[in-house]
């Protein structure tokens, strides 16, 4: 794969970005789509906007002449490879990670497999795929634990659990959703993310919500959640965690950008969480934030996305 370092907007040609879908985040993936579209467009750049929950996107896509793709789309159909697979056939270069990297980073089980292969540090697990399974977890992980959908994000079906009389309930919010629930042993300490711009890491920022966790609420409406960026680490504990997300980042075969999740436990031992391949881009987004203080303003921030857009299919 390669990417196009671009000096004027109309060496990119003509952008689509994808937007909308039909996935559980389609209402924050219309809000990151927007937001780059202005952004691109302010740059120069000749962006359009392409929404996939529209029947006849491919049909649009394949006529519209266009050179390139920024996709926005978040969930399935737009961060699990499918669409990454449309745009080779069609071959047009797109941002983000390929269809292995994107498929693998969706899928919270298959991620934390790979993680393990590599010897980087993810909380212990167990997989939920009935209510008999239950009984395993509780005894497997104790409590706290965190239940979670296999192929979701934006938080969506997860829950802290604290008791095992909540355990069914919490497992059946997450069914509604994937018929592959994880439950994951609960880390106390800091939650931490960093964003991933082509082989540049940006500041860590470290999150805090009087909530029970991260959750879609404090993600993207709530005005209590707190970012830290600089996120008050030392210098050289920053430095190693960020390049510690770099190596969970390119483990998964992740490549352009993307965001690394992860907890640093009371005893300052972290453990990833989760790879997200395609973040999201409003004004509550994590990404936009780090870029901000790194020194790119949003502009700056699509721009340096669109430049890792690949030329060649993969």
């Amino acid at each position: 794969m390669s990417a196009v370092t671009a000096d004027d907007a109309g060496a990119f040609g003509k952008v689509a970005v994808l937007m909308g879908g039909r996935s559980a985040e389609r209402a924050i993936s219309l809000k990151s789509g927007d937001a780059v579209l202005r952004a691109l467009k302010q740059r120069g750049v000749d962006a359009h906007a392409v929404d996939t929950g529209d029947k006849d996107f491919v049909q649009r896509l394949r006529d519209g002449g266009f050179n390139r793709v920024f996709n926005a789309l978040h969930g399935r159909g737009g961060e699990d490879g499918v669409v990454q697979g449309l745009l080779e056939v069609l071959e047009i270069s797109y941002t983000g990670s390929g269809v292995l990297g994107s498929a693998l980073a969706m899928d919270k089980l298959r991620t934390k497999q790979v993680w393990i292969g590599a010897d980087l540090p993810t909380p212990a697990f167990v997989m939920l795929y009935s209510a008999s399974d239950l009984e395993a977890a509780s005894e497997r992980l104790g409590f706290p634990m965190m239940l979670k959908p296999v192929h979701e994000g934006s938080s969506i079906g997860m829950t802290k659990v604290e008791r095992d009389s909540d355990l069914h309930d919490a497992w059946r919010n997450a069914d509604r959703y994937d018929r592959e629930v994880l439950a994951e042993r609960w880390v106390q300490g800091q939650e931490f993310t960093a964003a991933i711009v082509g082989d540049t890491a940006l500041p860590l920022i470290r999150l805090e919500t009087p909530r029970e966790f991260y959750d879609y609420e404090a993600k993207y409406e709530a005005d209590s959640t707190r970012y830290h960026c600089p996120c008050g680490l030392p210098e050289s504990q920053e430095t190693e965690l960020r390049e510690l997300a770099q190596r969970a980042f390119h483990a998964v075969g992740a490549s352009g950008w993307g965001r690394v999740d992860f907890f640093l436990d009371v005893a300052q031992q972290p453990w990833l969480i989760e790879v997200n391949t395609v973040p999201g881009m409003t004004d509550h987004s994590l990404v936009p934030m780090a870029a901000k203080v790194f020194g790119w303003d949003m502009q700056e921030l699509v721009w340096r996305i669109l430049e890792t857009s690949t030329d060649e299919t993969c």
